[in-house]
């Protein structure tokens, strides 16, 4: 058996832990067992900054009822000095305390973004019909980083716990009543707050939903603006944006309010409990039960533990925020690809282990190696359509020598046949990363590569030449030149397949005929399909399938069409057809052209 090339994309990078997608409490127990040292670090340090909070009221209550005394200035100096050490030492705490809870959640986050990244390219050609563009986006950006901010309960919220038991029984040395009042007034804090987080919950779920397809949609007026203003439709869709605009934001509202709710009772409820507690033990200073230092002592404590309160009620809205968007993030890492699934065991087949003719039962295309065909017709859709089964992005018979293509592993097909589309994405970056993609290419190949797409002259044309940023999309090149920036990236990947679509549809008459030649000279020998109507392209390929609805209707040389086939003639031709069968005009037209 051969070795299975690496598939990008696939989940479980080599050397990582996959993600757990069993849940979302699951998924977020995998983000803290990645990375479980740094979490128990910050657990450690924030349960250490919590208990030290409460050592102050201690410490003071001390210096209150033996260095208040006559004759006792020692005792009170040791006290205030314990004081400031614990305050130097608490600051410490904190400091190394965030800073490894920053840690902790920028872990979280780019394993998150990485897992959807990964899922993102393994889908592939298939993400647009599976989500829309808007929604991984926000699933990316918004929900993970909600649930990195979730992990803060691993730290201050582990912390938080151990400060309310330390609280509680420093309290109960000073009076079991006040012990418990705390044992049982912060869980009925919690309670009184519970439903808040539920409710928040099926909120928070609704808005990323609906924030989400109001994304895609922006996504696509965005996309589609020059369309739009050609047919007269942006109005209508710029009102349906609004629309969408104007409902997203009363779900905003409605997040808002249990929020703010949430909010108001995380800071009220422990400032109540705190004025409670501080009552009845001034209440008892007043009888005679307790010290004045202890009195003190009690409103420290109580003071502190309005931090873990707070720190359990923000805990809780974290966590409920969390799954609704750990949730979103695992729907989308439990989308499968839908073309072929091996052997229906999970078994995949051998690819051919040479070139192999590749065959498109639907249409009747059939791709011969080492040779390069072309398909011509009408409907440029069906041509593509074609290519995408041929290249197995969509599920089909197609086959690939004497095995269909559905049952190949697709990581052989990807790493052995190309699909270079009109809608195929440039990314941001220096324009040497945009061509050489994720694999360092040496400057000849790539100067071969643009070369042969007719691109040198773009190159030339930017101030700092490959090492020019190029825009998202290709936003600052045009048409033609992001067309032949595409063709030079698929010419620099040397695919033992190339399938191209329209790979000179967007350029003049003259770089298109030096674009056909260069094309045929760079592929000689490897198999090579494209799609297009131009006589320029058709004349130098050796085969030509012209279609007829989506099928082959005829098959031979561009000369041989264009003399016994009335319709293939038309199409080149641009619906004219005046000259004889055979004429000069049609016949040489792309030798003149050469």
């Amino acid at each position: 058996m051969r070795e299975r090339p690496e598939q990008h994309g696939e989940r479980g990078e080599r050397g990582l832990r996959p993600p757990d997608l069993r849940g979302p409490l699951r998924y977020l127990w995998w983000l803290i067992v990645c990375q479980r040292r740094r979490v128990v670090a910050g657990a450690v340090l924030g349960s250490a900054w919590m208990v030290c909070l409460t050592l102050p009221p201690y410490l003071l209550s001390r210096a209150i009822d033996d260095g208040l005394r006559p004759g006792s200035w020692p005792a009170l100096g040791g006290w205030v000095a314990a004081l400031l050490g614990v305050g130097v030492l608490n600051a410490w705490l904190a400091i190394m305390r965030h800073r490894t809870m920053t840690r902790v959640r920028l872990d979280a986050v780019l394993r998150s973004v990485r897992a959807v990244v990964v899922q993102a390219t393994r889908l592939g050609d298939e993400l647009p019909r599976k989500v829309t563009a808007g929604e991984v986006v926000t699933i990316g950006f918004g929900d993970v980083a909600v649930i990195a901010s979730t992990l803060t309960i691993t730290g201050p919220g582990v912390g938080a716990v151990l400060a309310f038991v330390v609280v509680a029984g420093l309290l109960l040395a000073v009076d079991p009543l006040l012990a418990a009042v705390v044992l049982v007034g912060v869980p009925l804090l919690m309670v009184l707050v519970g439903p808040l987080l539920g409710r928040l919950q099926g909120v928070e779920a609704a808005y990323r939903e609906r924030q989400g397809l109001l994304a895609g949609r922006f996504e696509d007026m965005v996309g589609g603006l020059r369309v739009l203003n050609g047919i007269g439709g942006k109005e209508v869709y710029a009102e349906r944006f609004r629309r969408s605009s104007r409902e997203l934001r009363e779900e905003g509202y409605r997040v808002g309010a249990v929020t703010s709710w949430i909010r108001a009772l995380g800071v009220g409820l422990p400032t109540l409990f705190l004025g409670a507690v501080t009552w009845l033990a001034a209440r008892m200073a007043a009888e005679g039960s307790i010290s004045v230092g202890e009195l003190v002592a009690v409103y420290g404590y109580a003071a502190v533990l309005v931090v873990p309160v707070e720190f359990f009620i923000e805990g809780g809205y974290d966590l409920s925020r969390g799954l609704v968007a750990a949730r979103r993030v695992i729907r989308f890492l439990s989308l499968e690809p839908g073309a072929g699934s091996g052997d229906g065991n999970g078994a995949w087949a051998d690819a051919p282990a040479g070139p192999a003719v590749l065959r498109d039962p639907e249409s009747g295309v059939e791709v011969v190696p080492g040779r390069l065909t072309a398909l011509a017709g009408a409907r440029p859709d069906r041509s593509a359509a074609v290519v995408e089964r041929l290249g197995r992005f969509t599920g089909s018979a197609a086959t690939w020598g004497d095995v269909r293509l559905d049952e190949v592993d697709p990581a052989w097909v990807r790493s052995r046949i190309l699909v270079a589309d009109n809608d195929a994405e440039l990314f941001a970056g220096p324009l040497h990363e945009v061509l050489g993609g994720a694999r360092d290419r040496d400057a000849e190949a790539m100067e071969r590569a643009l070369y042969a797409a007719v691109a040198q002259d773009i190159v030339r044309g930017l101030p700092d030449g490959l090492d020019a940023r190029v825009d998202a999309r290709g936003g600052n090149l045009s048409g033609g030149q992001r067309q032949r920036i595409r063709l030079a990236r698929a010419l620099l990947a040397d695919p033992e397949v190339l399938l191209a679509v329209e790979p000179t549809s967007a350029v003049d008459a003259h770089t298109e005929a030096a674009m056909a030649d260069r094309l045929r000279a760079a592929r000689a020998g490897r198999t090579t399909l494209v799609t297009s109507t131009s006589p320029l392209v058709l004349d130098r390929a050796d085969t030509v399938h012209y279609l007829v609805e989506g099928r082959v209707a005829a098959t031979g040389s561009h000369h041989e069409l264009l003399e016994r086939e009335p319709g293939y003639r038309r199409l080149v031709s641009r619906g004219t057809d005046d000259d004889p069968v055979g004429g000069p005009s049609l016949a040489t037209y792309g030798e003149e052209a050469r």
